[in-house]
């Protein structure tokens, strides 16, 4: 309610809460209704809470009570807003570190025009639009939201959910890859496999993005399967898909690295590391982003001989993991066996 202060109005559909939270949002001026969803789906509690919305409203914001905007989003939203848009793309940061910095960040479009969109989907809905002429989105660089969840909260209901998605749409390849990556998920490696391939022989599955996904996704179940050839060559595939990400290098170093290809896992990292911008797609993952690609390389590097490098390395990995043991104890042992090397050779 803080987060949201800036709005109009907050609308809240509490689909079963029993802690008296719709008491506690209600005593802060929230418009609160409580409904069952029954059989439950997300896509029809989302729609249902579009009818809270109070006619007067002309931007709708969707946000979940695990996440929080930072102050001045609404500004940044009215200097963005043009007449003719239909949705707004902001900074969304889905999961943090335990030291507090950023893991997984990407840039979503809940922010929309009232009365031109529901919700399809039973889980990752999304939204579609229903409005006349040409959607149009834009970006606001200014708005972030922060996503802090309940880490004991259950995902049991994902997995159906995400059944009857691709049951009711069994073209849909966003539906498709999502119950492949849950699949992969619950460790039903072969159901991954096989839904991932699904995905991508899809005439509509044409986003390289998405598309790399599945195929790391492919390799990793063949890795957990004993079949490191077959999770070779799908990493490979994935590299040559989306160039452009950090991701697949970095799946294939984790491959390289339980090798000891020493060599191979310097050259596949330094590949990622090469990638200085960070794309705003969900797929890129926070590890990609932090210490993992400089700690491999480190490792390799040590490994390979070049000391000096490794311990270059091995301090930018302290430097965006500085609560790491492991890493710190890494970086003690290159520098001294640093000093050592620079006294003999003194």
């Amino acid at each position: 309610m803080d987060s949201m202060s800036e709005a109009d109005w907050v609308c809240v559909l509490d689909t079963g809460s029993a802690d008296g939270t719709a008491e506690r949002l209600r005593d802060r001026g929230a418009i609160v209704e409580q409904k069952t969803i029954e059989p439950w789906r997300f896509d029809a509690a989302r729609n249902e809470s579009m009818r809270l919305i109070p006619a007067e409203a002309d931007i709708c914001c969707c946000i979940d009570l695990d996440e929080q905007f930072r102050p001045g989003w609404r500004a940044a939203l009215e200097e963005a807003w043009q007449p003719d848009a239909t949705r707004a793309r902001y900074r969304y940061t889905w999961s943090f570190q335990p030291d507090g910095s950023e893991g997984h960040v990407f840039w979503p479009e809940k922010i929309h025009k009232k009365g031109v969109y529901r919700w399809i989907h039973p889980v990752h809905e999304v939204l579609t639009y229903t409005g006349a002429g040409r959607e149009r989105i834009i970006t606001v660089p200014g708005i972030q939201l922060d996503h802090h969840p309940d880490p004991n909260k259950s995902r049991a209901q994902y997995l159906p959910l995400l059944e009857l998605a691709v049951a009711e749409a069994p073209e849909d390849d966003r539906s498709c890859h999502y119950l492949g990556r849950e699949y992969m998920y619950r460790g039903q490696w072969q159901n991954a496999i096989d839904m991932l391939r699904r995905h991508l022989a899809l005439p509509t599955a044409t986003w390289a993005d998405e598309r790399c996904a599945s195929m790391r996704f492919i390799g990793r179940c063949y890795h957990h399967l004993g079949r490191d050839d077959l999770a070779a060559v799908w990493y490979h595939r994935a590299i040559a898909e989306a160039p452009h990400l950090r991701e697949p290098y970095l799946d294939y170093a984790a491959l390289l690295y339980d090798r000891q290809n020493w060599a191979g896992l310097a050259y596949f990292t330094r590949c990622a590391l090469a990638i200085t911008e960070r794309p705003a797609t969900y797929i890129t993952e926070g590890e990609a982003w932090g210490a993992l690609p400089w700690d491999y390389l480190s490792i390799a590097l040590w490994h390979l001989g070049q000391v000096r490098e490794a311990l270059d390395a091995a301090r930018q990995a302290a430097a965006l993991a500085p609560e790491d043991a492991r890493i710190k104890n890494n970086l003690a042992i290159f520098e001294q066996s640093l000093y050592n090397v620079s006294d003999t050779l003194t």
